[in-house]
């Protein structure tokens, strides 16, 4: 129950917004240059990851040309003007490893690599059922459970392409099937469970911002444990001594 809500006016940006790209030659250094920032004290606006998979699904449907910037990229903003932050954010990107780098002010070449980003997923979707995974996991750890997303990917033989909200440690692993074929749809579901757990073990939670739903009912009872849950199902009763009120969902 909330009984109470602070915000914050935060005032429009009064500089054209800095971009900073940094290409990755793989998952894994992508996530060190996630954590280098995170580490520096830099508050981006939006630092967004895309895998060569989500890269290569969008170059498929809208011809960007993504691919040929490299395996990973890493999409960071600074919307103050403050180009101190963005050159500190473009050599943490260096210092992690990033095969190639730079940072802009022109609004359209922005937009236009944000927007790749928010065709990931139609994309992707092009090529089959995506069962969409959202963890979040402390910054610091984002490579290693970047690692682990992708041993998974290669230990229940399932594609499993990543966006991910990188500066909020939120991970998007995004497990692709081909229509009508119920053994990989099987391998998927147990790669997303072992994904939670993965998240979980490291300290993090079954989701960020998507919620529990059903998908995530077993996850949830994971990371919570018997105490918390029970604590839940005693609020839940308090209201809806009946039951009647999303009958048989998380609690």
């Amino acid at each position: 129950m909330i009984t109470e809500v602070t915000v914050r006016l935060l005032p429009l940006p009064v500089a054209p917004p800095q971009a900073v790209v940094g290409a990755f030659a793989s998952l894994v250094a992508a996530g060190r240059g996630v954590a280098a920032v995170a580490a520096s004290g830099i508050m981006p606006a939006a630092l967004e990851l895309v895998d060569r998979y989500c890269l290569r699904a969008v170059d498929d449907w809208k011809n960007m040309g993504l691919t040929d910037l490299g395996d990973v990229l890493l999409l960071g903003r600074i919307d103050t003007g403050d180009e101190a932050a963005a050159a500190a954010m473009q050599d943490c990107f260096d210092a992690a490893g990033a095969t190639w780098s730079t940072r802009s002010t022109d609004v359209e070449e922005a937009d236009a690599l944000f927007a790749a980003r928010r065709l990931a997923y139609p994309a992707l979707e092009r090529l089959g059922p995506v069962l969409t995974e959202d963890v979040c996991v402390p910054r610091g750890l984002v490579p290693e459970m970047l690692g682990r997303i992708e041993e998974r990917g290669k230990e229940y033989g399932v594609l499993i392409a990543s966006i991910a909200h990188a500066g909020d440690g939120n991970l998007h692993p995004l497990i692709v099937v081909q229509p009508g074929d119920d053994d990989a749809r099987a391998r998927a579901q147990l790669a997303f469970e072992a994904i939670l757990d993965d998240a979980v073990a490291l300290g993090g939670t079954v989701t960020g911002e998507h919620g529990v739903g059903l998908l995530k009912k077993r996850g949830m009872h994971a990371e919570l444990g018997p105490d918390v849950v029970r604590l839940n199902q005693a609020i839940k009763t308090a209201f809806d001594p009946h039951g009647i009120l999303n009958p048989g969902k998380a609690v």
